[in-house]
């Protein structure tokens, strides 16, 4: 367990140390409104989104976002929480003015199940860069992917995706060529829970938690 814990304290302070040689300054950014919280090297602006989805519905959502001299770092958080009801609506409707089988099937499930799949979809075929690297991906043990993406213009892009409590998050920096990687922006994601406090889960044998399944249980 020691050297568990100064292997992570080296890992810890090499991402440290790449940031502050950026010029940065990190400090915690708190979201209560999404129940996360994050390293940002800056004040973040905040926009309202409706964000399009894989079944055509809108969902609302926020970008949390901060740029400074070619370097963007962004946290796009999607509320899927009224995904299954506004399914249930459309498919009424659809039976209503006459449709039946699959002119009216119900896509809501799926809507919910393939959020994380969608939006790695839609940052795998951006057409200006090419992808180096995909694999799945855990945050304090919530599932999630990797991406990294070298741009045209040899800017490096990386990418993780998760679903928490039905909401989607997509975490996104990008760096000029020649910089070093942004990992302490990535790896500094949490999830909070109702009280604001940072939770973490467990193993439970390949289990971890995956959003729409019985949770594993937190270590924090």
């Amino acid at each position: 367990m020691r050297a568990l814990q100064l292997i992570l304290i080296s890992v810890l302070f090499f991402y440290a140390s790449s940031a502050f040689s950026q010029g940065f300054t990190w400090s915690e950014y708190i979201s209560r409104d999404d129940h996360f919280s994050i390293s940002f090297p800056g004040d973040p602006s905040v926009e309202e989104i409706s964000y399009p989805t894989e079944y055509r519905i809108n969902l609302p959502g926020r970008v949390y976002s901060y740029e400074q001299n070619d370097h963007l770092f962004s946290v796009t958080v999607v509320d899927y929480n009224d995904a299954i009801d506004i399914h249930h609506a459309r498919n009424e409707r659809c039976r209503e003015s006459g449709g039946d089988g699959d002119l009216c099937q119900d896509d809501g499930p799926e809507e919910v199940r393939g959020a994380i799949v969608y939006a790695s979809w839609n940052i795998l075929k951006r057409d200006d860069a090419k992808t180096v690297h995909y694999a799945h991906y855990n945050s304090d043990r919530v599932e999630g992917h990797n991406i990294r993406q070298i741009r045209d213009d040899g800017a490096l892009i990386t990418s993780v995706v998760h679903m928490h409590e039905d909401k989607l998050y997509i975490v996104e920096a990008t760096v000029p060529k020649g910089r070093p990687a942004p990992g302490l922006f990535q790896i500094s994601l949490a999830f909070l829970d109702e009280d604001y406090n940072r939770i973490r889960y467990d193993w439970v044998g390949t289990m971890l938690y995956s959003n729409g399944y019985p949770p594993t249980p937190r270590v924090r």
